[in-house]
C-alpha cells in the first residue's frame, strides 16, 4: 500500500512572476484556497499518511504557513469565529502529516527527490508536482488502485496536441492493458515533434519504486546542470522494471504559468 507522498516545492516559480517575487507559488490562492491544499486533499483522500515537502530556505514561508499555531490561537481566543476555528483544525491536520526536507540549490527534480531518501520507508511512494492540478477525479487514488493490481510503477498520462510534445515528457508505448492503462518501454523528455514516439504525455503524478534512489545517487546531471527524474526512470525501464502509463479521468489544470493559474481559478470556481 502506498502511504507516503513526496512533493517537490523548492522551485522559484519564475513563470508566475511578479506574484512569486515575495510569495511561494504553492500558497497562491486558487478560488480562495492555497494551491498546495488541493494537492494535500488529493493525497489524504487517496489514503496517504505522510507527506514529505521539499523546500528551500527561500521558501520558508511554506513551513510558516503550517506552523503558525500562536497566530491562530491568539485570534481564536479573541474571536469565536467558526470559520477560523475550522481553518486552524485543517492546518493542524496537515501539519501532523508533513515532514520538511531542504534542497537549497536548484539542481532538478531528481536531486530534490534524492534529498528525501532517508524518510521513504516502503517499496513504492507517490510523487506529485504541485503545478499540476487534476480535478473532478482523484488521480492519485486511481493510480494507487492500478499499482495494487499490477504491483508496478505508475505514471499519469494525458493525450496532448502533437504540436506541443516538446513541452512534455512523452511515452513510448509497449503494450495496451486496457483503455486506460499501457505498459511503456521508454519516456523521452521534451522531444521534437519529429522524434516524439507518441502524443501521450507524463503529467505530474508518479508512483515510483524506492530503488530509484540508487539510480539518482549515481546519475550525472543533464544539460543545464540538473538531475532529471526522467533519466532514472528510463534506466529502471531498461532494467526491466514495469512502468504503466495511466490515462486519468479527471480534468488537468496547469497552475505553473500566469495564464494557467488564472484559468484554473475560473475553472474551479465553476465546480
Amino acid at each position: 500500500m502506498i502511504k507516503q507522498a513526496i512533493i517537490p516545492l523548492a522551485g522559484l516559480g519564475t513563470r508566475l512572476l511578479p506574484l512569486t517575487s515575495v510569495f511561494p507559488k504553492e500558497l497562491l490562492p486558487i478560488n480562495g484556497k492555497p494551491g498546495i491544499e488541493y494537492i494535500l486533499d488529493e493525497c489524504i483522500e487517496a489514503g496517504i499518511k505522510e507527506i514529505i515537502f521539499i523546500i528551500s530556505k527561500k521558501k520558508e514561508l511554506i513551513k510558516t504557513y503550517f506552523h503558525n499555531d500562536h497566530f491562530y490561537r491568539k485570534i481564536i481566543k479573541k474571536k469565536k469565529d467558526k470559520r477560523i476555528q475550522y481553518e486552524y483544525k485543517k492546518i493542524l491536520k496537515y501539519k501532523k502529516m508533513i515532514k520538511f526536507v531542504y534542497q537549497n540549490k536548484p539542481l532538478g527534480t531528481g536531486d530534490a527527490i534524492l534529498k528525501s531518501r532517508k524518510f521513504v520507508k516502503d517499496k513504492f511512494f507517490l510523487m506529485l508536482l504541485p503545478d499540476d492540478l487534476i480535478i473532478n477525479n482523484n488521480c492519485s487514488k486511481s493510480m494507487i488502485k492500478i499499482h495494487k493490481k499490477y504491483k508496478s510503477s505508475v505514471m499519469a498520462s494525458m493525450t496532448v496536441d502533437k504540436k506541443t510534445v516538446s513541452r512534455w515528457g512523452i511515452y513510448k508505448l509497449k503494450k495496451k492493458l486496457d483503455n486506460e492503462n499501457f505498459i511503456i518501454n521508454d519516456v523521452i523528455e521534451k522531444p521534437s515533434k519529429k522524434n516524439a514516439p507518441s502524443n501521450k504525455a507524463v503529467i505530474g503524478r508518479y508512483i515510483l519504486p524506492k530503488t530509484i534512489f540508487s539510480k539518482l545517487n549515481h546519475q550525472k546531471p543533464s544539460k543545464g546542470g540538473e538531475v532529471h527524474i526522467t533519466d532514472s526512470i528510463r534506466s529502471l525501464i531498461k532494467d526491466e522494471n514495469k512502468f504503466i502509463a495511466h490515462n486519468f479521468k479527471g480534468k488537468y489544470l496547469d497552475c505553473g504559468t500566469l495564464d494557467g493559474y488564472i484559468k484554473s481559478g475560473l475553472e474551479i470556481s465553476n465546480l
